[in-house]
């Protein structure tokens, strides 16, 4: 991605007026006016209340919105005369906006927001979506003052969810990368986030900008090069995240960006094979929790979809996955549905060999992704069966038990990795 393409010359310029700053808050945007001035306001009031005496920026890379996004960002800012009232409110806030091409590209608004963490010489940088109605002043504190304190370099959120929310990160992003990278956080693909400067300025550095995996799923990037690169970790509460309803047909460009960046991520950072039991990161303010209020899912749909996927796709299963998968799938597909169940260890077992596949690039590699998407709505079902009545805990239980199976089977992936399936 070449820096010239989103860093303009009245940007630059805009940045180098600003000076040097302790606190930076990047809001990636593209046609959010209806959710984004109460976002910028929420910003604004938690770093009055809270860094009232740092020199603080907000940054707003905008993907060519064309609505009133732009101006209510740029509303946010604060003049050292609007100070003159409130002398602990001593500097002046700076929300400038720039606009490059290409819509909603959040790695490009990620990049931008490095560039210029990287340019101000910031201590702490945090991104906060646009469309995050939830937002109140508090999060700022939480996100930002365990990096500004020099506590840690990359605080990651949790929330309070609705059981069914997040389910391809409960069933396949959260438990494989904690198999994988040994570090249990629990949203390692967020749309909240804080960073250290040092952390920023060599995320900026990184050539991943410039590949796949860095155009399509820049956050998980982020949370495995943390990782891997040996920075400190923290997980901050920050209260309800809203569900948001994707339409079926999301759901292969959420596994691209999710699932095919987390595979392709086993090459660039090889050592998963030698990383040992994941141990617990520090989780401040509070716990993630579980909603239980009732939620119509239409879980026969996806019952049928696992169906008729694995009937489709043979010839292209047959290419990736092992002969006895194969055979266990086509079974499962002729289960009545009140006896369904697509058990963990399968499920682990299908996603490695997928993964081994992707690496081997036996097929091509998004038709690949896309051959386990009718899988994954299997293993929903499954989940969301045996979940239907379970209170919060359970809930948890039966994620914990997934995610141990992800690492107890991780030997099997480091075999299958260049060998036969």
């Amino acid at each position: 991605m070449p820096e010239e393409s989103i860093l303009s010359d009245d940007f630059i310029r805009e940045l180098m007026n600003v000076g040097e700053v302790d606190i930076l808050v990047g809001v990636p945007t593209y046609n959010d006016a209806a959710t984004v001035g109460q976002v910028v306001q929420a910003i604004r009031a938690g770093l009055l209340k809270y860094f009232p005496r740092k020199r603080a920026a907000i940054i707003n890379p905008d993907g060519g919105s064309r609505d009133a996004t732009q101006d209510l960002v740029r509303a946010a800012s604060i003049s050292d005369m609007q100070h003159a009232s409130n002398p602990q409110a001593l500097r002046t806030l700076h929300s400038i906006s720039t606009t490059y091409g290409g819509g909603a590209a959040t790695s490009r608004g990620l990049y931008a927001i490095l560039a210029a963490a990287d340019l101000l010489h910031c201590a702490a940088c945090t991104v906060i979506s646009p469309s995050s109605i939830n937002i109140d002043p508090e999060w700022i504190p939480r996100l930002l003052q365990p990096v500004s304190q020099g506590e840690f370099d990359l605080v990651t959120p949790v929330y309070r969810r609705h059981k069914f929310d997040g389910l391809l990160v409960r069933n396949l992003v959260y438990p494989m990368t904690r198999a994988l990278y040994a570090k249990q956080v629990r949203e390692p693909y967020p749309s909240e986030f804080a960073l250290s400067g040092s952390l920023a300025s060599h995320l900026f550095s990184l050539n991943l900008w410039t590949q796949h995996e860095g155009r399509d799923g820049a956050e998980l990037c982020l949370t495995i090069s943390a990782i891997t690169g040996g920075y400190k970790i923290a997980q901050a509460f920050l209260g309800t995240k809203p569900r948001v309803d994707h339409a079926p047909s999301d759901l292969v460009a959420a596994m691209r960006e999710g699932v095919g960046t987390l595979f392709s991520s086993l090459e660039e950072y090889p050592n998963w094979m030698a990383s040992t039991t994941s141990q617990t990161v520090p989780t401040l303010w509070g716990e993630p929790e579980v909603m239980l209020e009732p939620l119509r899912v239409n879980r026969k749909r996806l019952y049928e979809l696992f169906r008729s996927g694995v009937a489709e796709l043979e010839p292209i299963l047959t290419s990736i996955v092992s002969t006895s998968t194969l055979e266990h799938l086509q079974h499962l597909a002729t289960v009545p549905e009140q006896e369904f169940c697509y058990s963990n260890e399968l499920w682990v077992k299908t996603v490695y060999e997928f993964a081994a596949s992707y690496h081997k690039a036996v097929i091509n590699r998004d038709h690949i992704i896309q051959a386990l998407a009718p899988l994954y709505r299997g293993k929903t079902y499954t989940f969301l069966v045996e979940n239907r009545d379970a209170p919060g805990d359970e809930v948890e239980r039966h994620v914990e038990e997934l995610c141990g199976v992800f690492e107890h089977m991780k030997p099997y992936l480091g075999e299958i990795w260049n060998g036969g399936k």
